[in-house]
């Protein structure tokens, strides 16, 4: 599966007039009938894959027919989906809608960016320590970056507890976050989002907030990294391939810096030798 580093000009233009669609409808009653006959086209071979399903079953009783059966439960949806858009003028729900039959994981990722504002595929959470290592990957199943922040630490701070202060994003700003992970570690380096209170300002004024927040630019490279060790296209197929990549990715990096650290060593033992 393809995790795209950015969108096309025609899939933004899609996602931007895709609210518009039922007034276009309207006007053009063609589009309507070039949907009808869509509809009915696909619900005769979804009809005939049952049938033929029901035969298959009663021929090959120990056979696997999974695959099948989900493409004609993908399909049905779909067909109740496009009534409900086009014909009854409804809005589907974010939770509802489906990216891929293929590999039903798949998320729309709003990034908010100017170069790629949209990505289909999976977001992780991942947590790094000040020598570059990554301790954890957390892959998010529809939830936000404010209800991964305290799971992820709680997880991170048993397997290592000298762990004191972390740094995160706006993103994962919560009243309640920031109260529960005062409670675990001893700074908590996260910016809150929108008009700061004049107690807000003086903490992120602070020295100790600056310093800490200072270093938190360093995840962007550990990210970076993670793309190039092989999560920037997942080639494996469903969801516990895509948690065998993320493993596998972060374990690379973490190689490549012991690799890294150790080279240096050895560069330092050769200049004192010299």
């Amino acid at each position: 599966m393809r995790y795209p580093k950015r969108c096309s000009s025609n899939l933004q233009v899609k996602t931007r007039f895709a609210s518009a669609i039922p007034h276009f409808l309207k006007k053009n009653k063609n589009l309507k009938k070039a949907y009808r006959k869509l509809i009915k086209r696909s619900q005769t071979y979804i009809d005939k894959a049952v049938i033929s399903l029901d035969v298959l079953k009663k021929e090959n009783e120990f056979e696997d027919f999974s695959s099948i059966e989900n493409f004609i439960y993908y399909g049905k949806i779909l067909i109740d989906q496009i009534e409900r858009r086009v014909f009854k003028n409804e809005k589907i729900s974010h939770e509802e809608k489906i990216f891929s039959v293929f590999e039903p994981h798949t998320e729309w990722i709003c990034k908010g960016k100017a170069k790629a504002p949209f990505e289909l595929g999976k977001r992780v959470s991942i947590v790094e320590d000040q020598y570059g290592f990554i301790l954890n990957g957390t892959i998010m199943d529809r939830i936000t970056d404010d209800k991964i922040a305290l799971p992820i630490i709680e997880k991170v701070k048993s397997d290592f507890k000298n762990i004191s202060v972390s740094s995160f994003d706006k993103g994962d700003y919560s009243r309640e976050n920031k109260e529960k992970l005062s409670n675990i570690l001893d700074f908590v380096v996260l910016p809150k989002k929108g008009k700061l209170s004049k107690k807000d300002q003086e903490l992120e004024k602070s020295k100790e907030f600056k310093k800490y927040r200072k270093k938190h630019p360093a995840i962007e490279s550990a990210i970076n990294a993670l793309e190039v060790h092989g999560l920037n296209r997942c080639l494996d197929k469903g969801i516990l391939g895509f948690e065998r990549y993320v493993a596998m990715a972060i374990a690379s990096r973490n190689i490549q810096i012991i690799g890294a650290k150790k080279l240096l060593q050895l560069r330092k033992k050769k200049r004192l030798a010299a």
